[in-house]
């Protein structure tokens, strides 16, 4: 197969809208979710022999997507300094080097980033999905709370388990930033130091702040993304006929309903 083949079928395969194209996206956004379940799952594990197998197997995964994802790119110079590009290359690079780097938290922490993918995989489902369009506002906040509980759980556990009686393990750094995000603050695990101080400030902040964000979402009167023509408004009741701003008259796709 030529390169100039090899080019189109990545391309049509990330920016394709074909049903080929829309599986193939969420096949990647479910490897995405598995693989960093998986480096949640090793952060209680002694570095085995195994788990470096594993590490690297998944390497040479991520490493295919990276260079598929270069070429189905059409500016690859811009794709290379893209911030989600720079923390793709880190995480993959973080697989090959388990053994070289003793601080195997903080790998864990970095691999916590790969999650961070699924922004740009989910804008593309968007485009192409109609169940994605529908629930878009939904999904994002889910994403966003997921992506925060991992990265911040992460970290607690990075910064607080040799110096925190109360951190012991993953679960416990996970179990203080579920109750803090939640409010529910029990108060049987707390951060020590003027870090972890900081750091439970941000937890209750914009970690608060994302999951009442997420029930607004689910709550509210669901909305569509369609941009008044006059005014510019973009978010609009399904069946609404006139902009609620400006009062033109809309033509919002109803997919068979009518208004």
């Amino acid at each position: 197969m030529s390169m100039n083949a090899i080019t189109a079928f990545c391309r049509d395969l990330y920016h394709g809208r074909s049903q080929r194209a829309v599986r193939a996206r969420l096949t990647f956004l479910a490897l995405d979710v598995l693989i960093v379940a998986y480096f949640v799952v090793t952060t209680f594990l002694d570095l085995h022999r195994w788990i470096i197998i594993v590490d690297m197997i998944i390497g040479v995964v991520l490493l295919i997507d990276f260079i598929a994802r270069m070429l189905a790119s059409h500016d690859r110079g811009a794709f290379l300094v893209r911030p989600v590009t720079i923390v793709d290359f880190i995480v993959i690079a973080s697989l090959f080097v388990p053994a070289l780097i003793g601080n195997y938290a903080f790998l864990r922490l970095v691999r916590s980033l790969r999650l961070l993918r699924s922004y740009a995989v989910l804008k593309q489902l968007r485009e192409n999905s109609r169940f994605f369009a529908r629930n878009e506002d939904v999904i994002f906040s889910t994403l966003n709370l997921l992506v925060f509980i991992f990265v911040v759980t992460a970290l607690v556990y990075e910064l607080q388990v040799e110096a925190n009686e109360s951190i012991n393990n993953y679960i416990d750094a996970l179990y203080f930033t579920i109750t803090t995000l939640t409010t529910t603050g029990f108060g049987d695990v707390i951060l020590v130091g003027g870090t972890g101080r900081l750091l439970a400030v941000v937890v209750m902040i914009v970690g608060v702040a994302l999951f009442i964000r997420l029930v607004q979402t689910i709550f509210r009167p669901s909305r569509v993304r369609h941009e008044c023509p006059d005014c510019g408004l973009t978010r609009h009741e399904r069946d609404a006929v006139h902009c609620k701003h400006c009062g033109r008259q809309l033509h919002i796709p109803t997919e068979g309903m009518t208004s």
